[in-house]
């Protein structure tokens, strides 16, 4: 059996940037070694978004991993409870809780609060649970990473039209609509005065919490019965961590993994290969690109591409057929516009590479496959592992 390995550049697809001579990041960056791959494989475009869901991660790698997320998403929330170890009663309901900046005109400065320390976010967390939350009308708020938080709250505050923060970024915050809007943001509201206290002890710009991205825990069959192999994969989102635990995919903890733009692309690689001695797939996942996208940083972005074919994809290249026949998937599970600073719907190129079955080859950017006809990306998968 072949070994199947992975690879999502999160959200590295874009658009043309005047700075770069009308060139998107990834027309741009120098990447000899993804461009071998797609010389020799197949390229073409994938709708990893399916119309009328949000252009989230959540979406998007449920998709990836060969899961149609209009029938399996529930919400972005309660995959990365899962990820945290919070399990879900059916009376309950996860958001995303978002430690954020805004200023007193109501302006969403920053949907990160400024990156705070886990050590900085985790001491505002554990005040909010005290004052507003500790079970107290079924309310528990759960700590995660940096900004990235959790609220637990009884299901019927689930109903409501929630925007998710970096899609406001300089723009006036637009709170929740929908049957549980007023006590959603009754609890925003509250959560100022407390996070504001405790953020100016451990010298953090956030101001408050945001209520966004919830659902209760989704029912997903496993990878291993889906797809008939075994396997596990790396990140540092717990998004992407939390569809490993539903699916059973065994997380794998890499040191130097990190959600920014200081990630250890060669530990994460070397994870990826170890795993490879005992499992026949691995999915490596990595923000970088991402993050640079929401920061509206195109050098950044450049250099993650470049860090990802010089790290990953070039010494992927090399090592693998020691271990034998192989097969690569890459493509990111949505588009992150730069000059947007969100996420886009846009459809996204792919990558199928097959060390034993030379494909039609292409090049891989946006406008390349531009023309090509879209499939779903959740068909990808089975693709990759029964061809």
């Amino acid at each position: 059996m072949p070994t199947y390995v992975v690879l999502v550049p999160d959200g590295c697809a874009d658009q043309p940037i005047d700075t770069l001579d009308g060139r998107t990041p990834l027309e741009a960056a120098s990447m000899p070694n993804l461009q071998s791959m797609a010389a020799a494989g197949e390229v073409g475009r994938a709708r990893v978004i399916p119309p009328g869901l949000p252009p989230g991660s959540d979406v998007g790698n449920l998709a990836i991993l060969g899961y149609d997320p209009a029938c399996f998403h529930t919400g972005r929330a309660p995959i990365e409870a899962a990820a945290m170890g919070v399990e879900l009663a059916p009376d309950q309901v996860a958001y995303r809780c978002n430690l954020v900046t805004i200023d007193e005109a109501g302006v969403m400065v920053d949907f990160a609060a400024g990156h705070p320390t886990n050590a900085q976010s985790h001491a505002i967390v554990a005040a909010l649970d005290a004052a507003l939350g500790d079970g107290r009308d079924g309310v528990k708020f759960h700590p995660g990473v940096e900004y990235r938080h959790l609220a637990v709250l009884p299901a019927s505050l689930g109903d409501a039209a929630c925007v998710p923060p970096h899609d406001l970024t300089g723009q006036r915050a637009e709170l929740p609509t929908g049957p549980a809007a007023a006590k959603l943001v009754d609890l925003m509201d509250a959560s100022r005065d407390v996070v504001r206290r405790v953020a100016r002890d451990v010298g953090s710009s956030a101001s408050q919490i945001w209520l966004w991205g919830q659902g209760v825990r989704p029912r997903l069959p496993s990878f291993a019965a889906r797809f008939g192999v075994s396997g596990r994969l790396s990140s540092a989102v717990d998004l992407v961590r939390g569809l490993g635990v539903l699916t059973g995919l065994e997380v794998v903890d890499v040191p130097g993994a990190t959600a920014g733009f200081d990630n250890d692309y060669a530990a994460q690689r070397d994870a990826c290969l170890a795993s490879l001695d005992d499992r026949d797939f691995f999915l490596l996942h990595v923000e970088a690109t991402d993050e640079a996208g929401h920061q509206g940083d195109v050098r950044e972005k450049v250099a993650a591409l470049e860090a990802w074919d010089r790290e990953v994809i070039g010494p992927l290249l090399e090592t693998l057929p020691e271990l034998g026949p192989h097969r690569i998937m890459l493509l990111p599970d949505h588009a992150t516009p730069c000059a947007l600073r969100t996420h886009t719907s846009d459809p996204v190129p792919y990558v199928l590479y097959d060390s034993e079955r030379a494909g039609a080859g292409g090049v891989y950017t946006e406008a390349a496959t531009a023309g090509a006809p879209e499939v779903p990306a959740h068909d990808l998968m089975s693709r990759l592992v029964t061809r």
